[in-house]
């Protein structure tokens, strides 16, 4: 069975807010939605991207001088690393079978996701585990960020619902957007919040990696025995 220290969430957060020699990623400024904030951790956990300054504006020309822009300039291309999705056009799904339409998250997870995973569990990138991780973790986390940002129903809404869910995550980081009754709503507050909002998002989808590396991989294996006795037994 495989077992594995896995590093806590601070010293992850510590490492890649690193700010010696950093790059700047840039994304929109004004209220701020959870596929942007994870979007900007994720790339902080990459090599390329380590300890990135995050540049928060709307200015196209600031944008475009910068070393990577997520959720703003309605350009997607990821030679230049321009992951937005607001293009009318835009049509970029994960692959895999998957079709929910991606979101910044979606997208920086699609190109750096096998690295961002390694990193986390400091292990090589293609490691097996790394691979099996890759499509588990988009299917049990970050498919949902993009869907919710998409406004896509998890279910057809034939009826009322019973209750209503403010708990998960993308209604967490909403709530962490300025509130009419806000004495400071000024810029540096604006940038705190959402940097709130980064540690939040990415709380959360480094403690699934490890979950599902600790214990949902482990579990596989010992499903796969289990059936493989079985085939023989037969």
């Amino acid at each position: 069975m495989w077992h594995r220290t896995f590093p806590s969430f601070r010293r992850i957060l510590s490492s890649s807010f690193s700010t010696s020699r950093a790059k700047r990623v840039g994304t929109h400024n004004g209220t701020f939605h959870c596929d942007e904030a994870l979007a900007c951790f994720m790339l902080r956990l990459s090599k390329l991207f380590s300890g990135a300054d995050i540049v928060r504006t709307r200015d196209s020309n600031l944008l475009e001088v910068l070393d990577a822009v997520v959720d703003v300039g309605r350009v997607y291309d990821p030679k230049r690393h321009r992951y937005d999705h607001h293009q009318r056009d835009f049509d970029q799904v994960f692959g895999n079978g998957f079709v929910t339409k991606l979101s910044s998250a979606g997208l920086i997870y699609k190109h750096f996701g096998l690295e961002i995973i390694a990193n986390v569990l400091h292990l090589d990138e293609d490691h097996p585990h790394v691979h099996q991780l890759y499509p588990a973790i988009y299917r049990n986390f970050v498919e949902a960020v993009d869907a919710v940002d998409n406004g896509v129903s998890q279910y057809d809404l034939k009826e009322s619902p019973k209750y209503i869910i403010n708990t998960d995550l993308a209604f967490r980081v909403e709530r962490l957007n300025f509130d009419w009754i806000d004495s400071d709503q000024s810029a540096d507050a604006e940038n705190e919040a959402f940097h709130r909002a980064m540690a939040l998002a990415g709380g959360e989808f480094v403690e699934n990696v490890n979950y599902y590396a600790k214990s949902w991989l482990p579990a596989q294996s010992i499903v796969m025995e289990c059936l493989a006795a079985e085939k023989l037994l037969i």
